[in-house]
């Protein structure tokens, strides 16, 4: 009697270690068509050459196999999945071993949403946000900010990126603007000195080429900042050289030491 229970439960675990293996494999394929829509609406993906491509698509594959896309009231998409995986990959692309730790899933909501997580009745005004609390771990993101981010890549704002850029900023346990895994001292003093001083001149001018949501904080210039690097890197240059090249130096991996 005993060993039949006992070869029941074995038979069980190895269905069940089969099932869960099926489930890995099934969510480690990329979408079909992947390639295409990578290059017809992730511009950065588009300027990479042939190897680095690969690397990308790569990194994409592991983070959807990694990260739950879950949509609430809304169905995802595979160009939607897509989409929030290169958003996420672009700014760590420099960083081959960077996995979000910090991140189990992003829920994709039908439209905009309040700060109580809700998006249905009044002041649904945010595009996305990272949780916390009861919604440690997740990330919102609406799918038409999610969508639009892409339509136009030169507008300066990428709601995804946006994102992933607080989930960078916390990966040291404090989102203040700061993201101390890519920026180390002494770089960190003249980094917040660079922030504060743009702050106060978009407090104190009313108007910038920078989303004058950063001003807000140093967390929230962190994460606009960094829109602006990937959305228009030509621009950002143009405008705001010393910022550029702190950031371009910051995200290629060269203030960490």
């Amino acid at each position: 009697m005993y060993i039949i229970v006992a070869l029941a439960i074995v038979i069980a675990i190895v269905l069940a270690g089969t099932s869960r293996s099926r489930r890995r494999n099934k969510a480690s394929v990329l979408p079909a068509g992947s390639r295409g829509m990578l290059l017809q609406y992730v511009p950065f993906f588009a300027a990479l050459d042939e190897a680095q491509q690969a690397a990308f698509e790569e990194r994409v594959r592991d983070f959807l196999s990694r990260t739950a896309i879950t949509g609430v009231g809304v169905k995802v998409t595979d160009l939607d999945k897509l989409l929030v995986a290169a958003g996420a990959i672009i700014p760590i692309f420099a960083f081959p071993d960077w996995r979000y730790n910090n991140l189990n899933e992003v829920l994709v909501y039908p439209t905009t949403f309040n700060r109580d997580y809700k998006y249905e009745g009044d002041e649904r005004d945010v595009l996305g946000m990272v949780g916390d609390g009861a919604m440690h771990r997740q990330m919102i993101l609406s799918q038409p900010s999610i969508r639009q981010s892409f339509l136009n890549p030169e507008d300066g704002h990428n709601t995804v990126i946006h994102e992933f850029a607080h989930l960078i900023d916390k990966a040291d346990g404090s989102v203040d603007g700061v993201p101390e895994y890519l920026l180390k001292r002494p770089y960190a003093i003249a980094w917040l000195q660079h922030i504060r001083a743009a702050i106060n001149d978009m407090r104190r001018e009313g108007h910038s080429d920078i989303n004058l949501y950063g001003a807000t904080n140093e967390a929230e210039f962190f994460a606009v900042i960094t829109e602006y690097l990937f959305e228009r890197p030509h621009q950002l240059q143009e405008h705001h050289p010393e910022l550029y090249a702190m950031l371009s130096q910051m995200f290629r991996g060269e203030q960490r030491s």
